[in-house]
């Protein structure tokens, strides 16, 4: 999360968990996905958090959503990145050779992150592709220093309760109505993982909604244009001061 904290902490007081299961919040005890949102609670209960908003990139969004619709008195507003109230993806089926590809540009660019001849000979040809579409040098040092270490550190448990989530159909859409707070919805144009027109449908079911929709990005769009998008989240709150009034930014 790093891509928002970084510009996010220079005027608010910003906070961005591991999910339960996920990087240094380690567990090997089963989960269902309902326990990340007791978490996220208890994290407010504990800093003294009365209200705040709250920012969620992927499942962080489909959480941060369940937050304001559990708990609307403590949640000022929404930024909604790559996610969906009724996710859809567009992903193709995967074959060992995206996984040969991925797992051997992921390991040459952790030792040179944004190596030009890695990117064009392989990591054009992994899975990376439906990751992102501009396949730019500081895109690559970002999955060289932040993703690869977040897949490295992500249990099996997390994964399974993600897995059980997704056989069963996840669609809050009809909920969306009952949210009376400014949400911002960012959402890239060619994101398999979480397509844009889920995010699109997303965001004329809020009440309060702004869309930006980013050209030729995909589900990792905020390493690709990180100065457009922190540049669109600032003209935002400025539109919006009623959100960071507490001067609270819980990110996840």
């Amino acid at each position: 999360m790093a891509v928002f904290t970084d510009f996010l902490a220079q005027k608010f007081r910003t906070l961005a968990p591991d999910l339960r299961g996920y990087g240094r919040s380690r567990t090997r005890q089963p989960f269902e996905m309902g326990d990340h949102l007791g978490d996220l609670e208890a994290l407010l209960d504990d800093q003294g958090i009365e209200r705040c908003l709250v920012l969620g990139w992927s499942l962080g969004g489909i959480l941060a959503l369940e937050l304001a619709l559990k708990q609307p008195q403590r949640v000022s507003g929404l930024i909604l990145v790559a996610t969906a109230a009724r996710p859809q993806g567009s992903h193709p089926p995967i074959t060992w050779q995206d996984n040969a590809y991925t797992a051997i540009a992921s390991l040459i660019n952790r030792v040179a992150p944004g190596w030009r001849w890695n990117i064009d000979t392989l990591g054009r040809r992994s899975l990376y592709r439906h990751l992102i579409q501009r396949h730019t040098a500081d895109t690559y040092r970002r999955l060289a220093w932040e993703a690869f270490p977040a897949y490295l550190q992500t249990s099996r448990v997390a994964q399974g309760a993600l897995s059980r989530a997704l056989q069963t159909g996840y669609n809050r859409l009809a909920s969306l109505a009952t949210l009376d707070i400014p949400c911002l919805v960012l959402c890239g144009d060619c994101d398999r993982h979480i397509t844009a027109a889920a995010s699109q449908e997303t965001a004329q079911n809020l009440s309060h909604s702004t869309l930006r929709c980013y050209p030729h990005t995909a589900h990792l769009f905020p390493w690709e244009i990180p100065h457009q998008v922190q540049q669109d989240i600032d003209h935002w709150l400025a539109q919006h001061p009623e959100v960071s009034r507490a001067k609270e930014v819980h990110q996840h």
